[in-house]
């Protein structure tokens, strides 16, 4: 009986190629599993360099706000501070400043009064020093227009030089500022006035001429506004 031959494989035929194709392979598997871990640590670290905001910028932006809030609420609590709402201010006033203020309102509304002037008339109705301040500080007179107002006053119902008025109305209690700009605005004309005055001195009294003058003069007349008055009398 004849014994069947084994056929040799490709393996066995070439031994060393074999080998080499073996070690061929594993190194490809290797390879293969190395370029994976490589690829995943690559996504890996992509996704760890994303851009986050910074801590500090973060804490920074909230100081900065919370500050900047703060500054607000402290200038609102110090404008309302220093700043009392005007019903307050009024509260604030007695019965008698109240009085004085209304009756100080109702002086001005028929005469002219310097600030001195009718501080003491509310006095003399009565009024504490306290009370007439009270009212004179806060009538919203204007005491220039009326140091004018009492020029024209008087210029009504007699006749005076510019010197003679401006001495009148700081008797009344008016500065000389407000007195002398007063005259210079009441319109009137000294020339006419010395001529009224000068016949008004002949109403009452007899004078010669140059004693006429000299009067004239002494009420504050200019020598050449007491000659045209004068004159203008018939002297």
């Amino acid at each position: 009986m004849v014994s069947k031959v084994k056929e040799k494989t490709w393996f066995s035929k070439h031994p060393v190629l074999g080998t080499i194709a073996i070690i061929f392979g594993v190194l490809l598997f290797i390879g293969g599993i190395s370029n994976l871990f490589n690829s995943d640590n690559s996504q890996t670290n992509t996704n760890s360099n994303v851009n986050l905001p910074s801590t500090d910028n973060v804490i920074n932006q909230q100081n900065t706000q919370t500050q900047s809030s703060q500054n607000t609420e402290t200038t609102t609590i110090q404008t309302q501070t220093t700043t009392p709402p005007v019903e307050e201010q009024s509260d604030k006033a007695t019965i008698g400043e109240k009085n004085a203020l209304s009756k100080a309102k109702d002086y001005l509304d028929y005469s002219a009064f310097s600030y001195t002037g009718l501080i003491k008339q509310l006095e003399y109705e009565g009024f504490t020093h306290q009370e007439a301040v009270y009212g004179v500080d806060n009538c919203g007179a204007d005491w220039n227009e009326q140091a004018t107002l009492k020029a024209k006053d008087y210029l009504d119902y007699s006749a005076f030089s510019f010197n003679g008025l401006v001495k009148q109305l700081e008797y009344e209690g008016f500065t000389n500022e407000q007195a002398e700009q007063a005259v210079d605005n009441c319109g009137a004309d000294w020339n006419e006035q010395a001529a009224l005055k000068a016949q008004d001195y002949l109403d009452y009294s007899a004078f010669s001429r140059q004693g006429l003058i000299n009067q004239l003069e002494y009420e504050g007349f200019t020598p050449e506004q007491a000659e045209y008055g004068v004159q203008a009398v018939g002297y």
